[in-house]
């Protein structure tokens, strides 16, 4: 019997790599999104285009008893995006609204769970003011502070679906994902993160030109390559862990560090230009120490090796620009 799987958000930069990664396991899986994924035809069995804050979308989505539900959609971006301020309230009435949709309709159809992507922005800002020492053991999330209404949402989502686990044994499961990149993913627009920015910066910069960072640089992240990302989302979907697990990279560096690194893998030499710009909290790391604890694996691959291969793929699309532009 073939395994099915819906995916929702799949038009989206993880939600693509995650149905490449079902087809290759075997099975039938449905996408669903309002755009489809920009960059590379969707595998997807069936990919239905739709707005999954309309209850009705939801409804004909899920006709059927599905094996495995994952909940990716969300209205969401970069630093630029979501710090500015000028997009709070979009972001938490749609993503609400999703979730409402979809914790509800599942649990009237009898799904067993629904897989919920998190975001490491639930983590207090107060634990989050030091670049060198941040705290993101998933226990820290309470007193509840996020750095912005993205994160309070996603928060108040991971709330959603527990009570659903709760009231109505379900076995959802939730992931706090830490800063996903690698190819495929938006690289200009706005809604990129800093991976996609930084390279794009790098391969549209002369070799011996400017390249301008937000803030003073010191700000640190860590960074996953989607390929770990999606392991790690499918081992957790499958399994009886029901609390909220971090799944990221616990290589942290600044985003100098970041800038460095990307110039190497280009070969160019690069003066950076610190400028002002939304930058979220001062510092950023995944506290692996659960993930592994509860499921016997964490991420291991060197932050180089993914941004080789996202630099590589960035740099071809920089070039297409150029091309289509002369």
């Amino acid at each position: 019997m073939v395994k099915t799987a819906l995916v929702c958000g799949a038009g989206g930069f993880i939600g693509h790599h995650l149905v490449g990664r079902l087809k290759r396991e075997g099975f039938w899986v449905r996408g669903v999104d309002l755009v489809p994924p920009a960059f590379s035809q969707t595998e997807a069995d069936d990919f239905m285009l739709g707005d999954l804050r309309d209850l009705s979308l939801v409804d004909r989505a899920l006709d059927r008893d599905f094996d495995e539900v994952y909940q990716l959609a969300a209205d969401m971006g970069g630093a630029g995006y979501i710090f500015s301020g000028e997009h709070d309230a979009r972001i938490m009435h749609n993503s609400v609204l999703i979730n409402a949709n979809l914790a509800d309709l599942a649990q009237r159809r009898g799904i067993r769970g629904v897989f919920y992507s998190s975001s490491a922005c639930i983590y207090p800002a107060y634990n989050q003011s030091a670049p060198d020492t941040p705290n993101c053991a998933e226990a820290s999330a309470y007193p509840a502070a996020p750095d912005s209404d993205y994160g309070w949402e996603k928060l108040f989502s991971e709330r959603l679906y527990l009570a659903y686990n709760r009231n109505h044994g379900m076995a959802n499961r939730i992931a706090r994902y830490h800063n996903v990149f690698g190819p495929c993913g938006a690289w200009m627009g706005g809604r990129e993160k800093a991976p996609a920015a930084i390279c794009r910066k790098v391969a549209m910069a002369t070799h011996h030109g400017d390249i301008e960072i937000w803030g003073d640089g010191q700000q640190t992240r860590s960074f996953l390559y989607v390929d770990e990302c999606i392991e790690g989302t499918l081992r957790l979907a499958r399994s009886d862990v029901a609390e909220p697990v971090n799944i990221g990279s616990d290589e942290m560096v600044s985003i100098n560090q970041l800038v460095d690194m990307v110039c190497a893998i280009a070969g160019k030499t690069l003066h950076k230009n610190h400028i002002p710009g939304p930058l979220g909290v001062r510092g950023r790391n995944s506290d692996n120490r659960l993930i592994e604890q509860q499921l016997g694996w964490r991420p291991s691959q060197k932050l180089r090796t993914g941004l080789e291969k996202t630099y590589g793929w960035i740099e071809s699309q920089v070039r297409a620009l150029n091309r289509a532009a002369a």
